[in-house]
């Protein structure tokens, strides 16, 4: 007589085999590192960086802070900011600061404490609404992107020594903060990459012999590309974490930009998605004299983002047991709504598509910031849209 019990088990027994062999998940299943408590974050800019670099200001005063800046500093984030993003149900704030903010520029070695209270009460705050929280060193002295300098973060030894002191300090003064992730440089300049990797190892070996187990980010040149992972130098330490930023394409995310001359001079509104891939190749005729640099290209939508992020994907892939973490995405506040929608959806489904945490930029921006990618009214300080709001949650496609 026959068992059909017994059948229907071992036939789903033998599905099942099947099933986890040609996915992959056979005896020794990968399984992904894992950045806790960092899967939905906010960037927080405008405060304490992109502090005041502009070419309006003569040399002799860029990098002076006056007691304008200092006010600003005393005013313009405060707990009821992080209440707020707690509110968005975000799980991490992403502090930025600069150089120049902490550091007191003629004085090496001189940090202000007021702004070290200021770094304290935010992670203060944070604790308080269960927020975790990312320093980011967000401009360095020799390293801005926006601004023409005499001397190179990658070949001073001074700066890179000053560099290396700033972070020294913030692990003396946090030691009571053990879950406060430190994110070494915002985007370092189109450089050699090992340049990067020697300053970065001698900044992270300066902290262990501090803390053994704080968690710091390191991106990678040319501006967090996710095309230069491969060149990052990898570590055997679980508390390193990797990261990457997106912005592809510039022509919509920083579109009429005033700190960018190229989409400044062009001065054009662009939509996302877009079928008229000639509005993008116009963009580069006129800048760069390049003829169809979107050849082959019908549509710039969510696969044509999935195939400008494939070096990320292939990083997690190849590294399962590192974290890698999106830190900075966006769009500039010139875009349409709908548009600047669109595309945060498209950056954050593939995110999530390939298990990548991720950060979007940016809270709030101040008037004088000439890139204003901020996601709240400048007043109300309320999400600019419902629909945003569950994008950057990730619930919304």
């Amino acid at each position: 007589m026959i068992d059909f019990t017994s059948c229907i088990r071992k036939l789903t027994l033998l599905v099942i085999l099947f099933m986890s062999v040609h996915i992959g998940y056979a005896e020794n299943p990968v399984v992904r590192a894992k950045f806790e408590g960092f899967e939905c974050g906010m960037g927080i800019g405008g405060w304490l960086t992109n502090y005041k670099r502009f070419n309006v200001l003569p040399e002799n005063r860029r990098m002076d802070i006056t007691i304008g800046d200092l006010e600003h500093f005393r005013e313009y984030i405060t707990e009821w900011d992080v209440r707020n993003i707690a509110k968005m149900k975000m799980d991490h704030g992403r502090l930025g600061f600069d150089q120049i903010v902490v550091e007191e520029h003629n004085n090496p070695g001189v940090y202000r404490e007021e702004i070290i209270s200021h770094l304290i009460n935010f992670v203060n705050w944070c604790g308080k609404y269960d927020l975790n929280v990312i320093l980011n060193m967000h401009k360095a002295v020799g390293n801005y992107c926006d601004i023409k300098e005499e001397l190179s973060l990658m070949e001073d030894p001074e700066l890179q020594s000053r560099f290396i002191n700033v972070w020294v300090e913030l692990e003396r003064r946090l030691t009571d903060y053990p879950d406060v992730v430190f994110e070494l440089l915002n985007e370092v300049l189109n450089v050699d990459p090992e340049l990067w990797n020697d300053l970065a190892e001698r900044t992270v070996k300066a902290i262990r012999a501090i803390n053994p187990t704080r968690r710091i980010v390191i991106g990678p040149t040319e501006w967090n590309s996710c095309r230069n992972l491969k060149y990052l130098r990898i570590y055997d330490d679980p508390n390193i974490i990797y990261t990457f930023h997106f912005y592809a394409p510039h022509e919509f995310t920083h579109q009429r930009g005033v700190l960018q001359a190229d989409q400044l001079y062009y001065n054009r509104k662009m939509s996302w998605p877009c079928d008229d891939v000639e509005r993008y190749n116009e963009y580069a005729r006129l800048l760069y004299n390049i003829e169809n640099a979107y050849a082959g290209i019908d549509r710039l939508d969510r696969e044509w983002i999935r195939k400008e992020l494939q070096p990320a994907i292939d990083f997690v892939n190849e590294h399962p047991d590192k974290i890698l973490w999106c830190g900075e995405f966006g769009t500039i506040r010139h875009a349409d709504m709908t548009s600047r929608e669109n595309y945060m959806a498209d950056v954050i489904a593939i995110c999530k598509e390939n298990q990548i945490p991720f950060c979007s930029w940016n809270y709030l921006s101040t008037p004088n910031d000439g890139n204003r990618f901020s996601l709240v009214d400048d007043d109300t300080r309320k999400i600019l849209s419902r629909r945003m709001l569950k994008i950057i949650q990730g619930k919304a496609k």
